[in-house]
């Protein structure tokens, strides 16, 4: 991977390189943590910050204008969901690059600038990521085959992984990959993809008849359908601090607005849509 200075690549020190892109619901503390590493670890490159909060009532706004005044904010008065709030973001951003980031992370190091560097010497990829990890340094599976529905089910349902969806889960998750080394992937999740801009102009932006997942997976399918290749780089990480709301609790409200999603996800691309989408493996 390229370790050029991005300084070298950015040509317009007038608009920005990248446009940070964050939504927040309910998480004030972990957004101020994410916004003041990002600012620490990224005070050398062209980016602007587009931060959208999602009705939150525990000062987040307030937050983010006091001590963060240079930060685009878009307030909601109540919760959007993720696809239209990072499409409020994405649709006012003016870098060249989009750096889609959950507000539950933590930089512990410039991990924007390589990938950008990656992406400027590689013009096949559309969308880059990097290695995440929780706060013991474990990676997280951040980069993956696309699922079959019985891959997604056995992630929930354990007796179904003993009858048989252990191996579909072990392939959608890509267990047998060490993951030190970067590789083409079939798709990143959401919490961390830095995409060109001009893809946004090709296939759209994020479809929002989802509330919360799996618009990632969506997203990336058209990526890679409309000829994009997606990349996971190992070699620079971000401690992401998940939240695991639905894992935490699977009969929440918000669990059901995934359910949906992953319902209207199949019926929109149908139960055989990845025959249809280049193959990271080919």
């Amino acid at each position: 991977m390229s370790g050029r200075n991005l300084s070298s690549i950015h040509e317009d020190a007038a608009a920005p390189l990248v446009s940070v892109v964050l939504i927040s619901w309910k998480m004030r503390d972990l957004l101020e943590r994410m916004l003041r590493t990002l600012f620490e670890r990224c005070s050398g490159m062209a980016i602007e910050i587009i931060c959208v909060d999602n009705g939150s009532l525990d000062g987040t706004a307030e937050m983010v204008e006091q001590q963060f005044p240079s930060v685009q904010l878009i307030r909601n008065v109540q919760n959007r969901g993720v696809a239209p709030a990072r499409n409020q973001a994405i649709s006012i951003a003016r870098g060249r690059y989009v750096a889609i980031l959950d507000a539950d992370m933590e930089l512990v190091e410039d991990a924007i600038g390589p990938v950008v560097a990656f992406l400027e010497c590689h013009p096949e990829v559309g969308m880059a990521g990097c290695r995440l990890t929780f706060a013991d340094g474990t990676t997280q599976l951040n980069a993956k085959r696309f699922p079959s529905p019985l891959a997604l089910l056995s992630r929930r349902l354990p007796i179904l992984r003993a009858l048989g969806g252990r191996s579909a889960l072990n392939r959608h998750e890509m267990s047998q990959w060490d993951r030190t080394n970067s590789r083409e992937v079939d798709y990143l999740i959401g919490a961390c993809q830095i995409v060109r801009r001009s893809i946004f102009d090709q296939v759209g932006l994020l479809d929002e008849n989802i509330f919360y997942g799996p618009e990632d997976i969506d997203f990336c399918v058209r990526v890679r359908r409309a000829g994009w290749k997606i990349w996971w780089i190992h070699d620079v990480r971000i401690i992401h601090h998940e939240q695991r709301v639905t894992k935490r609790n699977p009969f929440s409200s918000l669990s059901f607005k995934h359910y949906k999603g992953l319902l209207y996800f199949f019926r929109k691309h149908g139960f055989g849509y990845a025959s249809s989408v280049p193959s990271a493996d080919a």
